[in-house]
C-alpha cells in the first residue's frame, strides 16, 4: 500500500505545482500590461509638462527616486567637431574618465596631414552622470548634433522578476520531491523536470542581469570630426558659398590628381611592358606591310597576252580555230573549208 500511495502523492504535488506556476505567470503577465500603460501615462505627462513650462524636456535618470524609480534604458548620439583636433579628442576622454565612463569601441580614421580625421567612440557611463556627461561633451568641442532616446522596459522586467520568483519555487517542490521518491522511474521523471527548471532559471537571470546591466550604465555615440573652419550657427551667404564651393572644387581636384600619380606609380610594370609592345609593334610595322603586299602580288593572275587584240596576222589562226572547235550537236568532226572565190582570170 506504500508504495502505490506515494506515486499518487507525487502526481498530486506535481499538479499542484503546474497550477501554481500557471497562476504565477498569468499574475505576472497582467501586471506588466499594468505598468507598461502606467510607463506610457507617465512619459507622456512629462512630456506635456515640459512643453508647458516653454523649454524642450530632457531626459535625466539621476532625478529618479526610490518612489518613482523605473527600468529606463537611456541613449544618446552626440556629434561635434573642432579644428584643434588633438585637444577635442583629449577633452572628449577626460569627460568620459571624470564621469565614470568607460570606452566599449573607438574607431580613429584619417590623417593630419590632410586634416580629416574622424573618431567615433561608444561611451558607457553610470546613469546618474548620463546628463554631466552629455554637459561636458557639449563643452569639449563645437556640437553640431545630439539626439536621446529613453526606452522604459519596466513592464518587462517585472515579467522577467516574477517568472524567477515562480521558477524558483517550482525548483523547491520538485527538490522536496525528489527526497521523497522512492523508486528510480519518478526519481528520473523528477530529476529530468527540474534540469527543464533549472534551464529556464538560468535564461531569465541572464535576461535580468542584460536589463540590469543596460539601465545602471546610459550609451552615448560620440562623433568628432577634424575640419579646417568651424560650422557658422547661421546660414553662409552666397558670396561665401560660392568662395567655399571653388576652395572644396580645388581640394577635389588635388586629390584627383593625387590619387592619378599614385594609380601610376602602382601601375608601373603594366606601364612599361605595354610601352615595349608598342615600340616592337611600331618597328615591325614596314617589314610586315611589305611582306603582305608581296604576298598580294603572287596571289594575282597574269593577264593573257595579245588576248583583247586581235590583227591581221591572228585572224587565220582564229578562223582555223573556230572551224576546228565541237560542234554544239555533239559531232566533233572538223567543219569543211569554205570554197574559194575564183576570180576572173585576164581575158586576151
Amino acid at each position: 500500500m506504500k508504495t502505490t500511495f506515494l506515486p499518487r502523492r507525487l502526481a498530486a504535488l506535481a499538479a499542484a505545482l503546474a497550477l501554481t506556476a500557471a497562476l504565477t505567470g498569468c499574475g505576472a503577465s497582467g501586471g506588466g500590461s499594468a505598468d507598461a500603460v502606467a510607463s506610457t501615462e507617465s512619459m507622456s505627462a512629462a512630456a506635456q509638462d515640459g512643453a508647458s513650462g516653454g523649454g524642450v524636456p530632457h531626459l535625466d535618470p539621476g532625478n529618479a527616486t526610490a518612489e518613482n524609480a523605473r527600468k529606463v534604458i537611456y541613449n544618446a548620439d552626440v556629434t561635434l567637431e573642432s579644428t584643434d583636433f588633438d585637444a577635442a579628442q583629449q577633452a572628449v576622454l577626460e569627460a568620459v574618465e571624470t564621469h565614470g565612463g568607460y570606452l566599449s569601441h573607438s574607431d580613429l580614421s584619417g590623417s593630419a596631414e590632410d586634416q580629416d580625421r574622424f573618431l567615433n567612440l561608444t561611451v558607457r557611463v553610470p546613469a546618474a552622470e548620463y546628463r554631466s556627461l552629455l554637459t561636458a561633451l557639449g563643452n569639449s568641442a563645437n556640437l553640431l548634433n545630439a539626439s536621446e532616446s529613453a526606452d522604459d522596459i519596466t513592464a518587462d522586467y517585472i515579467d522577467v522578476q516574477a517568472r524567477l520568483t515562480a521558477l524558483e519555487a517550482q525548483r523547491d517542490r520538485l527538490n522536496e520531491l525528489a527526497d521523497q521518491a522512492q523508486t528510480t522511474a519518478d526519481l528520473l521523471e523528477i530529476e529530468s523536470q527540474l534540469s527543464d527548471v533549472q534551464y529556464q532559471i538560468e535564461s531569465y537571470t541572464q535576461q535580468q542581469r542584460w536589463m540590469d546591466d543596460q539601465v545602471d550604465y546610459s550609451t552615448v555615440e560620440v562623433s568628432l570630426s577634424e575640419v579646417k573652419a568651424l560650422t557658422p550657427e547661421t546660414p553662409a551667404g552666397f558670396l561665401e558659398q560660392a568662395g567655399r564651393a571653388f576652395l572644396d572644387g580645388w581640394d577635389a581636384f588635388s586629390l584627383f590628381l593625387k590619387g592619378l600619380v599614385l594609380t601610376v606609380i602602382y601601375l608601373w610594370p603594366v606601364l612599361v611592358i605595354a610601352a615595349v609592345i608598342v615600340v616592337v609593334l611600331w618597328k615591325t610595322g614596314p617589314a610586315r606591310r611589305a611582306r603582305r603586299q608581296a604576298r598580294r602580288m603572287q596571289a594575282a593572275p597574269y593577264p593573257a597576252p595579245n588576248a583583247a587584240v586581235p590583227n591581221a596576222n591572228t585572224a587565220p589562226n582564229a578562223d582555223a580555230a573556230a572551224r576546228n572547235a565541237p560542234d554544239p550537236n555533239g559531232s566533233a568532226a572538223p567543219k569543211p573549208d569554205a570554197p574559194k572565190e575564183s576570180k576572173p582570170g585576164p581575158k586576151y
